[in-house]
């Protein structure tokens, strides 16, 4: 059974010890869901391949779907791509953190497999605006994500909706429901 972690009206010590719950299940290889702005999402330590291969197996992904990389900030991003352009740059320093997803071609060193085996040399990333995820990020590095719900099915607003066996995460961080919303404009 996955912990459960309310993050409803935490105190700042409760918060805290939140994120080191986080940090300590992706470090120990575990997926991990939390809210992002309209959505629960399944999340991992991008650079660890099996935890990206589960998040792969709970979604039921067709083979070769790629996951999403979750970044703090543009430094981040700059970290793991070779180079933005102007525009991106003037984009995401407009619209980060947010509801805003650039592609852009990945390190060429950078040992991951995010379902492409790294075929394609592009990552898709995004500065999601929740505070939760957003300091975690900052401690974490880059994390896989995707959707914690079905291919094809609709975005998990409740946890009472998720369609798993909890033994399959480490920990849920419930954000009670969440408001429904616009998806994330993607650029490459």
């Amino acid at each position: 059974m996955a912990e459960r972690i309310s993050l409803v009206n935490t105190s700042d010590k409760q918060f805290s010890e939140a994120i080191d719950t986080a940090l300590r299940y992706l470090r120990s290889g575990a997926v991990i869901i939390a809210a992002v702005e309209h959505g629960y999402v399944y999340l991992a330590n991008a650079f660890d391949r099996d935890a990206v291969n589960a998040i792969q197996i709970l979604r039921a992904n067709p083979a070769a779907i790629t996951l999403q990389v979750l970044v703090s900030d543009k430094k981040m991003a700059s970290g793991i791509s070779t180079s933005l352009t102007v525009q991106q740059d003037a984009l995401l320093e407009r619209f980060w953190p947010g509801l805003f997803s650039v592609t852009v071609k990945a390190q060429p060193g950078l040992t991951w497999n995010l379902g492409d085996d790294r075929r394609l040399g592009k990552v898709n990333l995004r500065a999601p605006n929740r505070k939760f995820i957003s300091e975690l990020l900052e401690q974490s590095g880059p994390l896989a994500t995707s959707s914690a719900a079905l291919v094809g099915k609709p975005t998990i607003l409740d946890l009472k909706t998720l369609n798993i066996y909890e033994s399959d995460v480490g920990a849920i961080f419930d954000e009670a429901v969440l408001p429904a919303g616009p998806l994330s404009t993607w650029v490459e």
